[in-house]
């Protein structure tokens, strides 16, 4: 046997195993987040959360939602955010410099007037060049502050310094929130035992073709574009399985930059958002979770599993390869960040499990794929296939990544069913057929773009274009 044919098996074998471990940790993150779905459901179905909502003891919340170039949905985004169920509360947009109408469509719209205030730049930041409050007291939980462009990250920190309260929730400005999203999201941080909560993460879903009035949900569609509608069943499996199984364990990474709330205090003495990075939003759980570890302080990061908030997806491969290609950057730059974990035991569950499952499973899963696939051809090529055992195989995965994403819509029809038209949900089972010789692929690809762009030093986040909700984006 030559030397070309032993590397030749040793690659596929390696290959091979790799995908049975994969597999196997679906199996386990499935299987897992059952238990915690009925368990949360359990514990809260009898909670009355109008005692909350009205309680002027409600922890102080302060909502940050940083804007650039939003003046598509600005209005009918804040209008949702100053509507929500919740007492103790200030809304603050940060308009980053924004090349739009976005600051002036908020002082139209909303009465405003720049104040005296003075910053404490407990987070360095960009300047900012104005703060405004509402002349109108229907509307004084609103203020907008006006700063030099400096990226999301640094809009989020210019909020940190600027906000009153104990507790941020940091938003996504085109994010439409449930009314008591705040509510839920509070509670874990009322439940505090032994173990200091420091953030808490929300489910997200996508908002395309959904009937949205006067900033709130009317009425939950499936979306009609094919790419908006795959989008939905990841965040589906995702939300519902992934997170909820990383939750339990106490071992969650991410929490998405579209709904996060964190501990103000904490997140400020662990430096508040890095804008070295694209994906600023796991950054700061990792930094805010590693420095809990340092000094050994008991601490959790929870998650709810309510469908809390609605977002516009990208509804074009462009947007879409833009958004992927960004999230595979943020999660290489905050892995390199934090290398100091990587089966560090100092950090317990953080370093043993949960940062090598994002180092082997998440962010080397794109190059493994990738590396896969050359040398599937190159073996075609040498006649090295055994085409009987390569189309059991295929059949196999093909079937598993079906059966998963028919699993997570079970999950979602037997807990919360926010697609309750029969039709939505058939319409979704067969997209997902599609998913792994269409929509997978081209996910591979955008994170292998992402990649090159590390290489290439490049740190832009691309322009994300926004259809804006309504009638007519819903139709679209």
């Amino acid at each position: 046997m030559s030397i070309a044919q032993i590397a030749m098996d040793l690659l596929t074998y390696g290959l091979f195993l790799y995908a049975v471990l994969l597999l196997l940790s679906y199996i386990f993150i499935g299987l897992f987040s059952i238990g915690e779905t009925r368990e949360y459901m359990q514990k809260n179905a009898l909670t009355d959360y109008r005692l909350l909502a009205s309680s002027p003891h409600a922890p102080s919340v302060s909502i940050l939602a940083p804007a650039y170039n939003e003046g598509a949905t600005i209005i009918e985004n804040v209008r949702s955010l100053l509507s929500l169920y919740y007492s103790n509360l200030e809304v603050i947009i940060i308009n980053d410099g924004s090349k739009d109408d976005s600051l002036q469509k908020l002082i139209d719209g909303y009465q405003l007037e720049k104040i005296d205030y003075h910053v404490q730049y407990k987070i360095p930041t960009k300047e900012v060049k104005g703060i405004y409050k509402s002349r109108n007291p229907a509307f004084r939980k609103l203020v907008v502050i006006d700063k030099v462009n400096g990226g999301k990250a640094d809009a989020l920190n210019v909020g940190i310094n600027v906000s009153a309260n104990d507790y941020i929730v940091c938003i996504d400005v085109d994010c439409i929130l449930e009314q008591d999203a705040i509510l839920k999201m509070v509670k874990p941080f009322l439940e505090e035992t032994d173990a200091r909560v420091i953030a808490s993460g929300g489910v997200v879903r996508i908002a395309n073709s959904c009937e949205i009035k006067d900033g709130r949900l009317v009425k939950v569609h499936l979306p009609d574009n094919y790419w908006a509608r795959m989008q939905s069943l990841e965040y589906i499996r995702a939300f519902i399985l992934g997170r909820m199984a990383w939750a339990r364990l106490n071992g969650l990474l991410l929490i998405s930059g579209a709904f996060g709330a964190f501990d103000k205090q904490v997140a400020i003495s662990a430096g508040g958002y890095d804008h070295k990075t694209v994906g600023e939003d796991m950054e700061l759980v990792v930094r805010m979770r590693r420095y809990m570890e340092e000094r050994k302080v008991p601490y959790k990061v929870t998650y709810i599993p309510d469908p809390l908030c609605w977002t516009e997806a990208p509804t074009t491969r462009k947007i879409l390869g833009r958004q992927r290609n960004r999230w595979t950057r943020g999660t290489i730059e905050t892995l390199k960040f934090h290398k100091v974990m990587f089966f560090n035991p100092k950090y317990h569950l953080l370093g043993m499990l949960s940062y090598p499952y994002w180092f082997f499973f998440e962010m080397l899963a794109p190059v493994i794929e990738f590396f896969g696939m050359i040398v599937f051809v190159l073996m075609a090529i040498s006649g090295l296939i055994n085409w009987y055992l390569f189309t059991a195989l295929l059949v196999f995965i093909v079937s598993f990544g079906y059966f998963y994403s028919a699993f997570a819509a079970y999950m979602e029809v037997t807990t919360y069913n926010m697609y309750r038209r029969r039709t939505d949900m058939m319409k979704l089972l067969i997209t997902a057929l599609s998913e792994p010789f269409y929509f997978h692929p081209f996910v591979v690809w955008s994170a292998i773009k992402g990649y090159v762009d590390i290489i290439r030093k490049k740190n832009s986040w691309g322009e994300m274009t926004r259809q804006g909700f309504g009638p007519a984006a819903a139709k679209k």
